[in-house]
């Protein structure tokens, strides 16, 4: 029996094909899921649920601060004490823009974009992030927030 040598490269070429049109469906489904994250993270932090915010990220996060990286209790205590209220409510309202998602292989992510706070008579405040995010069994979560 002669086995054709293109009949190999044809079916190696088609298999590989397969496997790049796969990934990039895989990358195009993590991208949605990290700015449908994003976004529903804002709606959370506007009815005043922090701890639902803050759920976005990961337990071992950390927070770029001028004087070092900080953990999940930073975190949450920067935004209790500076952006929101005793009554629980944020002082302004949050939006996310030009949400960007880089993949860093299939279960990381760096995503970058602008926030503005805006409302309750304030002036409006806006500012950039980086943010790499990693795939968890419980979906994306931030890994490390570098805000300013």
């Amino acid at each position: 029996m002669t086995i054709n040598k293109n009949y190999f490269a044809r079916h190696f070429v088609l298999m590989l094909c397969f496997l790049f049109a796969a990934a990039a469906v895989k990358a195009q489904s993590a991208e949605k899921e990290i700015i449908d994250a994003m976004n529903n993270s804002a709606l959370e932090w506007n009815k005043g649920h922090l701890d639902t915010f803050v759920s976005l990220y990961d337990p071992s996060a950390t927070m770029m601060y001028p004087t070092g990286p900080v953990g999940m209790t930073g975190i949450t205590d920067l935004y209790k004490k500076s952006y929101f209220k005793p009554d629980g409510m944020p002082k302004q309202n949050l939006r996310y823009f030009d949400l960007k998602v880089r993949m860093l292989g299939t279960d990381y992510a760096l995503v970058t974009g602008g926030f503005t706070l805006y409302g309750n008579k304030l002036p409006e405040r806006s500012g950039r992030y980086s943010l790499v995010c990693i795939h968890t069994k419980t979906g994306w979560k931030i890994l490390h927030d570098h805000s300013s």
